[in-house]
């Protein structure tokens, strides 16, 4: 058992396998790793289920960072204005596609091992991959299948993947149009100009908003799992000592048995 395999073991596995992995290294000597192994933490539901995909959809993940990485381009090519909004369109679909058949084998996961399939785990793990489509960190993190928590992509650089097509470029009047025309031309490509960068603003804010709705979600939910983890901690001391207790009144009960028996076979 190595500390790679750890992480590709069930969820409930985890913590006996990397006691019993840090007490061997302890066992043979290397102190300093075995400290390493034992202070590892036990993935969250998301986090396992995207190393398990990782593992098992080697195919998928692939198609999925080439789709991150089409996305990024086609929202590159935009911006340096050498691309258009249909082909930003068919990026966006193709990266949203490539999360959502990831999202569906994580489901079977899920499914498979006995975990809870909430909507919000679900949507931690598409979170995850679209983190791990659109941002290298992310990406190298979610490639080495050892996460511990779950991944979130926040910046705004991909903000106005839904903005419409550049305007087309003005064509210049002919020469021998009327001065008229051509400055009621150059006002319409002004307008309409004016009009794309309004909307692509908004799209960027609307995202933003969203962004910051989902981060606000996130700390909450890591708020009641502190919380929830606090509790348990607690049970887990008080039982630890109702234990310590019980063998104790064992111990005692086991000596005066013995103590009896002596004394009946004398």
């Amino acid at each position: 058992m190595d500390v790679d395999e750890l992480y590709g073991l069930p969820l409930e596995r985890f913590t006996p396998e990397r006691n019993a992995l840090a007490r061997e290294l302890r066992g043979a000597g290397s102190r300093a790793q075995a400290a390493e192994v034992a202070a590892l933490r036990k993935p969250s539901v998301a986090a396992w289920a995207v190393n398990q995909l990782v593992r098992t959809q080697v195919r998928a993940i692939e198609e999925l960072f080439a789709a991150g990485d089409a996305l990024r381009a086609a929202h590159d090519a935009v911006l340096a204005g050498r691309g258009d909004g249909s082909s930003l369109r068919a990026a966006v679909e193709g990266e949203r596609l490539a999360v959502e058949k990831l999202a569906g084998g994580a489901r079977g996961l899920l499914t498979s091992d006995g975990h809870e399939l909430s909507p919000t785990i679900i949507e931690r793990v598409t979170g995850t991959l679209h983190a791990a489509a659109l941002d290298d960190e992310a990406r190298a993190q979610v490639r080495e299948g050892r996460l511990e928590r779950e991944l979130r992509h926040v910046g705004l650089g991909m903000g106005a993947l839904s903005a419409p097509a550049k305007p087309r470029a003005r064509r210049e009047p002919a020469a021998k149009r009327a001065p008229a025309k051509k400055r009621a031309a150059d006002r319409a490509a002004e307008e309409r100009a004016e009009r794309e960068r309004a909307e692509a603003r908004a799209a960027a804010r609307a995202t933003e908003r969203e962004a910051r709705r989902r981060v606000e979600r996130a700390e909450r939910a890591i708020g009641v799992a502190v919380d929830r983890r606090d509790r348990a901690a607690a049970a887990l001391k008080a039982a630890e000592a109702e234990r310590a207790e019980a063998e104790a009144e064992r111990d005692e009960a086991e000596a005066e048995l013995r103590e009896a028996e002596r004394v009946l076979g004398d």
